[in-house]
């Protein structure tokens, strides 16, 4: 359960770190299952609705950006995220109605892990309310030399930008179109096993990993299904 100091925090900052979550034996657990994740896309030439391969993804040197929806190819990370431990922490934020959204596995594998161009999430997903947020388990840690998520604090307070390019939508802002100050956004450093919250309108992204240290992330959307 989060203090009233986080919720507070989380409310003003748009974002939140929850430090130790996971007991270590749990990230060896999930790590082990990615391993096998990883394995399997070496079957695998191009992308597809599973996985997301990075440039220059071989059958002998595998390289995987994103897996899709991970919850439904093992039970381990359909359980975690419906542990109490994890839901807890949102009911304070967004409501008790909690329902997902949808899950992922962000990868970033060492030295070509992809960057993440600014963006808010609400943009690819809107609703009636913005009781939306994101929740990152880092299974391995986060640092800003393997390219950990960028935030900017307050900016969920703010309108939703425009994530379009010559009127087709691409997922991403145009900071210099739009004038956006990026000076004031905040790394999200997390050990494995710890947890990062963020509200579906802050606006972040992630540079690439350069380093020789992977950073693989389950996230997870969440939203409430509770009037407003």
């Amino acid at each position: 359960m989060l203090t009233q100091e986080q919720v507070e925090f989380y409310q003003t900052q748009g974002y939140l770190i929850v430090e130790n979550v996971l007991r270590a034996d749990e990230v060896d657990t999930a790590r082990a299952i990615v391993d096998d994740f990883v394995e399997a896309s070496r079957l695998v030439t191009e992308q597809n609705r599973h996985f997301d391969l990075e440039p220059g993804h071989t059958a002998e040197n595998p390289k995987v950006r994103r897996m899709s929806s991970p919850v439904t190819y093992h039970p381990f990370f359909d359980e975690l995220m419906r542990d109490p431990r994890v839901l807890d922490m949102l009911s304070p934020l967004i409501g008790h109605a909690i329902r997902a959204q949808g899950n992922k596995l962000n990868m970033k594998p060492p030295e070509v892990g992809s960057a993440v161009e600014w963006h808010q999430d609400f943009a690819h997903y809107p609703h009636t309310n913005d009781d939306l947020c994101a929740v990152g388990i880092a299974l391995e840690d986060a640092t800003e030399e393997n390219g950990c998520m960028m935030v900017v604090p307050g900016s969920h307070k703010g309108p939703i930008l425009d994530h379009h390019q010559d009127g087709v939508f691409i997922g991403a802002i145009s900071p210099g179109r739009d004038h956006i100050d990026l000076s004031s956004a905040v790394p999200l450093v997390l050990s494995a096993g710890s947890l990062s919250i963020h509200h579906a309108r802050t606006l972040h992204g992630s540079a690439q990993n350069t380093s020789l240290h992977g950073r693989r992330l389950l996230r997870s959307e969440e939203h409430t299904s509770e009037l407003q």
